[in-house]
This record gives structure tokens, C-alpha cells and sequence, in this order.
């Protein structure tokens, strides 16, 4: 059902305008059938353009009336889907991650894509080979913060649309900053290492220069990851979205975008850090006579755990008189380019709250015996915990065969669970 038809079922009078831009909100009196209405104008953003509608019920019907409330209730939650589901993360979910899908015929998908803004779909059009590992790079980084945050009351969930993290991204805390530095990390690893493996077009394997500390009898060669054009791709697509943004100085939505931007370029910065030198060793019977080296990424893991850790020590920041962001405390050093910044405190996320897009820790299991953060006394927010059997299978009694093999039997146990009412 079409948006002026839904309006039309519930108010009785509902018919389109023509597009246009703008979000002002205007109310005028008018006269339908010679019965009073109030006319609600106004536009909503739906991706492909602005649609303008008007809304009228008779003041002479009280049913009607109620019906048009429940209509723009309704319509003011699908405002707030549309919102949510405003980011590239979502390739992480888009079933189509190969090159191929990105055409039919000469006509590229990507205006077609959930979650891309304007600039980010003419890097699309661009270089449509990139979208597959753009998408990977964003998987990458929700597994990594979902294994990081494994413990925690907040557990980096996903949601089922295209917003993928829900409306607590919408709040600039700690976890947001995480999240936005961990997911541009992970595009910076997945695009320098198709790279290096010839998938894509315009780069090839790394062009860094050869490190002074490395010694002369060695060779500084061999196909490393390409870095360099990682790190400016990801800059590129990952910054787009905030960069083509305009707010009035010193308002919350413009600290909230230096804040995404400063997050984006720590979880470049971590990936950048943690490359280093690695070498093969050539000879005869492995003499290791002479070595190769070339540059090669850290494992993700490693990135993770790095950003984890500026995570606990994150910067509370504030705008200050110049719309400058600025340590909330001033006896605080300001944070540097690799550490992570917000601007808000964390919500509650013992409970389950709509309007935080927290989803609480009921039913989440927990830890007896831990007095961590995944521990019952923690997890539970001192809600206490249930107690139930659970039946696991698992591997046990593996054997080495020669060659070359190792079988295992499948063993069956009964273990202790605890859930957090």
C-alpha cells in the first residue's frame, strides 16, 4: 500500500503533492465537503527523494480523528525505521557481494543500495569492484566488535534491518565511537588485501618504501598488502557520508559528526600501526641465506583488541566557544589522532528501551563464578539469574592417523547454565 492510500484508509482524505525538499512542519485550517480540517504538511526523507503529503480529518468525527492520530503515530515510527536504516554498514547484510551483481547490463545497482549517501554511490559507480569488499570490511568489523563486546551488557547486537546496529547508534557514546572505528579499520584490511591478491583494478601490491632498520643483505620485495590505498579508500568512502554534511556551528549534530569523523580515522590509524615487516626465508635446505620482506597487516584480532582498549579509556569531549571539540574536563590531556572520542554517556543497557535501541541483558547467560563484567552479579544488574541443564556436544578422544588425519568421537555432556531474569 502506497503512503497516501494508507492515509487515505485512516483519515478519509489524504492525497499526494509534488516532490519537493525541505522538513518544515506548517498547519493551516481548511474546508472539505464543507467540514472543517486541519491540513499537516510536511516531508519526509525516504532515500529517493522528499514526499510531500496532506493529512486532513473532519474535527466533527471523533473516530476519524482517532484514526488519524494512529495513521501519523504510525507514520512517525516509519520515519524513524527510515532514519535508522541510513548507513553503509548494511553491505554487511546485502546478499549481493560479488562484482558482477552491481550490473545489469550497463546499468550500475548502486543508487539502488540501502544506506549509501549520495557521494558514497558515485564512489560505487566508480569503483563498483570495491562494493564486495567494502561489505567484507564492514562484516569484519561487526564480528570483531560482537567478539570484543562478548562479555559485555552491551554485546554489539545487530537488528534485523538495514540499520544493523539500531537507534543506539544514534547516540554518541563509547560504543558508538567504537563501533564507527572498528568498521572503517575493517575496510581499510579488506581492501588492501584485495589488493595484494589482484582483485581489484586500479592497485596492485604494496608500493611501500623499504623500512631503514631493515637489514642491507635483505630484500625488500615480495607482494605486500597495499596500505597505503587502503587507508585512502577507506578515508574516501567511509568519511563521505560526513563530509558532504552541513550543520550550523556549534550544534550537537555538528560535534556529533567530528566526533564520527576523529572514530573513523583512530580505527584507520590502528590498522596503520600494527603493520609491520614480515619475511621469507630462501636457501638451500632452508639455510635461511636470504630473506624477502615485504609489508603485511597485523591479524583483525589484534586491531580489535588495540581499539578495545582505547574504548575503556575513551575521551569525554564537548564543543567548545569556536565549535571545536574539546575534552570535557579541562585538567584532561586532549586526546590524540589514535584514541577514541564521545560525546555522550553510555544509556542504560540493563533493561530494554526503544527509544535507546538498548535491548537489555534478559535471557543473556552469564557467568557464576566470574566477578567480571560477565559475571551473574554484573550481567543481570542485580536482577538475580535462572538455572537450567543444557545438553552440548562437542569434540573428545581425538586420534592422529597416519597420514594424515585426525578423527575424533562426538561426546555428549550435561553442564550448568545461567540466564539473567
Amino acid at each position: 500500500m502506497r503512503l497516501e492510500e494508507f492515509l487515505s484508509v485512516f483519515c478519509g482524505a489524504a492525497h499526494p503533492s509534488k516532490f519537493e525538499r525541505g522538513g518544515n512542519w506548517s498547519r493551516e485550517w481548511i474546508t472539505t465537503s464543507n467540514v472543517p480540517c486541519s491540513l499537516i504538511s510536511g516531508s519526509m526523507n525516504m532515500g529517493l527523494g522528499c514526499a510531500k503529503w496532506s493529512v486532513c480529518w473532519p474535527f466533527g468525527s471523533l473516530l476519524d480523528s482517532r484514526h488519524c492520530v494512529f495513521a501519523l503515530t504510525l507514520l512517525t515510527l516509519l520515519m524513524q525505521v527510515v532514519v535508522e536504516a541510513n548507513s553503509w554498514w548494511s553491505l554487511a547484510m546485502n546478499p549481493l557481494l560479488i562484482p558482477e551483481a552491481y550490473i545489469i547490463g550497463a546499468q550500475p545497482l548502486c543508487s539502488q543500495l540501502v544506506g549509501l549517501s549520495q557521494g558514497q554511490k558515485k564512489l560505487c559507480q566508480l569503483y563498483q569492484d570495491h562494493m564486495q569488499f567494502i561489505g567484507e570490511g564492514a562484516k569484519m568489523g561487526i564480528r570483531e566488535c560482537q567478539y570484543q563486546f562478548r562479555h559485555r551488557r552491551w554485546n554489539c547486537s545487530t537488528v534485523d534491518n538495514s540499520s544493523v546496529f539500531g537507534r543506539v547508534m544514534q547516540i554518541g557514546s563509547r560504543e558508538t565511537a567504537f563501533t564507527y572505528a572498528i568498521s572503517a579499520a575493517g575496510v581499510v584490511n579488506t581492501v588492501s588485501r584485495a589488493c595484494r591478491e589482484g582483485e581489484l583494478n586500479s592497485c596492485g601490491c604494496s608500493r611501500a618504501a623499504r623500512p631503514k632498520d631493515l637489514q642491507r643483505d635483505w630484500l625488500w620485495g615480495g607482494c605486500g598488502d597495499n596500505l597505503n590505498y587502503g587507508y585512502r579508500f577507506s578515508k574516501e568512502f567511509v568519511d563521505a557520508r560526513e563530509r558532504e554534511k552541513s550543520y550550523p556551528k556549534g550544534s550537537y549534530d555538528s560535534a556529533r559528526l567530528q566526533m564520527n569523523l576523529h572514530n573513523n580515522e583512530a580505527g584507520r590509524r590502528a590498522v596503520s600501526n600494527l603493520a609491520d615487516v614480515s619475511c621469507k626465508c630462501h636457501g638451500v635446505s632452508g639455510s635461511c641465506s636470504l630473506k624477502t620482506c615485504w609489508l603485511q597487516l597485523a591479524d583483525f584480532r589484534k586491531v580489535g583488541d588495540a581499539l578495545k582498549e582505547k574504548y575503556d579509556s575513551a575521551a569525554a569531549m564537548k564543543l567548545n566557544s569556536r565549535g571545536k571539540l574539546v575534552p570535557m574536563h579541562s585538567n584532561f590531556n586532549p586526546p590524540t589522532g589514535n584514541d577514541l572520542v564521545h560525546i555522550d554517556q553510555s544509556p542504560d543497557y540493563c533493561l530494554k528501551n526503544q527509544s535507546t535501541g538498548s535491548l537489555g541483558t534478559v535471557g543473556r547467560l552469564c557467568n557464576k563464578t566470574s566477578e567480571g563484567m560477565d559475571g551473574c552479579e554484573l550481567m543481570c544488574c542485580g536482577r538475580g539469574y535462572d538455572q537450567y541443564k543444557a545438553q552440548i556436544v562437542e569434540r573428545c578422544n581425538c586420534k592422529f592417523h597416519w597420514c594424515c588425519y585426525v578423527k575424533c568421537k562426538r561426546c555428549t555432556k550435561i553442564v550448568d547454565q545461567f540466564v539473567c531474569k
